[in-house]
């Protein structure tokens, strides 16, 4: 059968497939209250079930946690073995006031871009997950069976830090490991154009306390004798960046690479307008390296930014002292061969190293992680490019993202395997947020790009 009929088959099968949907939706699978334990078990029930549906062996798999689905179906033995993930836990719905409806009764109703259907994890991420599951039931029927071999794995813990995803993958790195990745768990660019995300920041992050005199003093007493802590500290923060950008932290940029001149090209196709971006928040300048466009500042380049900062008196009115200790909180997004451990000591090394007398700094971690980039030479990229081109109309890019996806990460250094991740998330679903949403348009486009994805590999 052809692709057409696929195709054509899931343009029939819509508002089953919304149906489905909403089913899913319905299960109040929140991972971070403990309350909704059994919510979470239901929801991993239901997608097990529904995928032995379509024919894939799957069972729900415990962990110290909420548990995994793990599914598998066997396809020609010269066709590439995929690994699809997705997550089927949401976010709590607070503030509950702030709903136009119902979080867990999913409606369809009018949105900025036509029929929407809003709800709690409507498109972070039950929607976008069972638009890959969609596509599959849709090859089935039409085919009888799928132009690849496939493992898929749902997680129940990514909205709260996945404490049981890392000993998961290492305890089944055998049954997991395939051939390429597929991560359902972003969006359009600027809501409207199909895009592979290639990059994807690290993080590293550290709480620094300078620490002075034995206790706060008064400052009519000490004043202009003390050394005062926070002065130290705003001094030394301040000068971590230069007047065009660039962080001054030793060592800061090694492993950063150059962009790719044919990335840099589809980039600038894009026609990203940062003044809309930041005039939304009010602001207009870029401020990062001023000779990097915004969307290198955003995707492909490292930032060394201060996230809090705090010391002394803050409440209202005035108490006159010079604190014993200030603090801040300071976080790192890293890119490429940046390792998190020589960036976490050459930061500390550096703050130590501009102490004056009298003075001390104390350190905390919280976590560390390095930039992921995929290798595009797979073909299934570039062919996921060509499908997501042919539905959207649109020119697909390999973009960026300035965030992070651990997965991605997990999947390169336990698995071994590179990952490929689009999705079909705009840009005002709302995810976290009240009245999450998912376009109808979205969801359906999105089954028939994985449809054609499928195509390409048959």
């Amino acid at each position: 059968m052809t692709q057409d009929a696929v195709l054509s088959h899931i343009d029939a099968d819509l508002p089953n497939a919304i149906a489905r949907l909403q089913d899913l939706l319905r299960i109040r699978s929140i991972s971070t209250d403990p309350a909704f334990a059994d919510d979470c078990q239901r929801a991993a029930e239901w997608l097990a079930a529904d995928l032995r549906g379509i024919g894939l062996d799957a069972a729900v798999r415990p962990t110290p946690g909420h548990p995994m689905v793990v599914g598998h179906m066997d396809g020609p033995a010269d066709a590439p073995h995929l690994l699809f993930y997705g997550h089927y836990d949401v976010q709590p719905v607070d503030p509950l006031a702030l709903w136009e409806s119902d979080p867990f009764d999913p409606a369809v109703v009018d949105g900025p871009h036509g029929k929407t259907i809003r709800a709690r994890g409507a498109s972070d991420d039950k929607g976008q997950l069972m638009t890959f599951v969609e596509a599959c039931r849709a090859w089935k029927a039409v085919n009888g069976d799928l132009p690849c071999r496939l493992t898929i794995l749902f997680e129940g813990e990514e909205e709260s830090s996945s404490p049981s995803l890392v000993p998961f993958l290492k305890e089944n790195a055998d049954e997991l490991r395939a051939d390429l990745a597929l991560i359902c768990d972003t969006g359009l660019f600027q809501s409207k154009t199909p895009a592979i995300m290639t990059m994807l920041r690290g993080m590293v992050a550290e709480e620094v306390t300078i620490h002075a005199a034995s206790r706060d003093l008064h400052s009519g007493m000490y004043g202009g004798v003390a050394m005062n802590p926070i002065r130290v500290l705003t001094r030394i923060l301040g000068g971590m960046h230069d007047d065009t950008g660039r962080v001054t932290i030793p060592h800061f940029y090694d492993g950063v690479p150059d962009l790719d001149p044919e990335i840099a090209e589809q980039w600038a196709a894009l026609g990203f307008d940062h003044a809309t971006f930041l005039g939304d928040v009010n602001l207009s300048v870029p401020a990062g390296e001023q000779d990097r466009t915004p969307l290198e500042m955003i995707w492909s380049r490292p930032t060394a930014e201060i996230n809090g900062i705090w010391g002394g008196y803050t409440g209202a009115g005035f108490k006159t002292v010079l604190p014993a200790e200030a603090h801040a909180k300071v976080s790192f997004r890293l890119v490429g061969d940046q390792d998190p451990q020589a960036i976490r000591q050459n930061f500390r090394d550096w703050i130590t190293a501009q102490l004056p007398a009298d003075c001390t700094a104390e350190f905390k971690l919280s976590g560390g992680a390095g930039g992921s980039r995929m290798v595009t030479d797979h073909p299934l990229f570039e062919q996921t490019r060509d499908a997501l081109t042919e539905e959207w109309g649109e020119e697909a890019a390999f973009i960026g993202c300035g965030g992070s996806i651990p997965i991605a990460g997990h999947f390169k250094a336990i698995l071994g395997i590179d990952a490929l991740l689009t999705g079909f998330a705009k840009d005002d679903d709302n995810i976290h947020s009240p009245n999450e949403k998912y376009d109808i348009d979205s969801f359906h486009k999105g089954i028939r790009s994985w449809a054609r994805m499928l195509g390409k590999l048959a």
